[in-house]
């Protein structure tokens, strides 16, 4: 069992504070954190090996059935679940970013009321006295769009945000603040070429008052958005 840790900001842009989650091969959520101590070698160290040029590439499938992850704002935590059996290249894709520290500091940059949140992506920077955001170019190699894992685009899910290219997510999320699943938005619908639609791969078990707040509050400084879930269609969008 290893804990794991993400930081984010909330939409308008304030610290928050880290705190451990957990992940484990069977379905039953841990009581207490335990860390298993690796034993130190015994053997004598051996001549290094010549090493290739590091690569950055995409994370295996997850070994964890079931994984937490707690996210601190400044409005409150919200606790999210993994699910690494129906999502399990999505769901180590995640955990690979959050070990990294790659979410520490981002921000929601993408909050629209009554349809998601968005983040994942974005830091905050002062750029002559202003707040502005700054995206975090170096990511993961993308990933396999697993949208047909039989989870659904529904209030408080987590899923993986990409571009018009199926396979294309990276680090990029949104959690879901209304039922994506079906018109307008409907996210669960394939489209473009080849046809996919959006993948889910987690959910919110705790703080979706939280995630209400955040969908609710000013946003940070807009910037353009290529990996992200269509609007609603303007005929049938939501009041602002």
């Amino acid at each position: 069992m290893k804990a794991l840790i993400l930081r984010l900001f909330c939409a308008a842009a304030v610290a928050c504070a880290i705190s451990p989650a957990f992940a484990q091969t069977d379905t039953k959520k841990p009581t207490t954190p335990t860390t298993a101590a690796t034993p130190a070698a015994a053997s004598q160290p051996k001549p290094e090996q010549p090493k290739a040029d590091p690569k950055v590439e995409a994370p295996k499938p997850a070994a964890e059935k079931v994984a937490w992850v707690e996210i601190k704002t400044s409005m409150g935590t919200i606790v999210v679940e993994l699910d690494g059996e129906k999502a399990p290249i999505s769901t180590t894709n995640f955990l690979a970013y959050v070990n990294e520290g790659f979410y520490d500091g981002t921000i929601f940059h993408r909050v629209i009321k009554n349809f998601m949140i968005q983040g994942g992506g974005f830091t905050p920077v002062e750029k002559s006295g202003a707040s502005e955001i700054a995206e975090k170019k170096t990511t993961h190699s993308p990933i396999k769009n697993e949208w047909q894992n039989g989870l659904k685009n529904r209030r408080g899910t987590l899923a993986m945000a990409r571009t018009g290219d199926p396979d294309s997510a990276t680090s990029q999320f949104y959690i879901n603040v209304v039922d994506n699943d079906r018109p307008p938005a409907n996210l669960d619908a394939p489209r473009g070429s080849p046809p996919a639609a959006y993948a889910v791969f987690g959910k919110v078990i705790s703080g979706m008052d939280v995630v209400d707040k955040i969908m609710t509050s000013p946003p940070a400084t807009r910037a353009a958005c290529a990996m992200c879930p269509p609007r609603p269609s303007r005929s049938r969008r939501p009041a602002s």
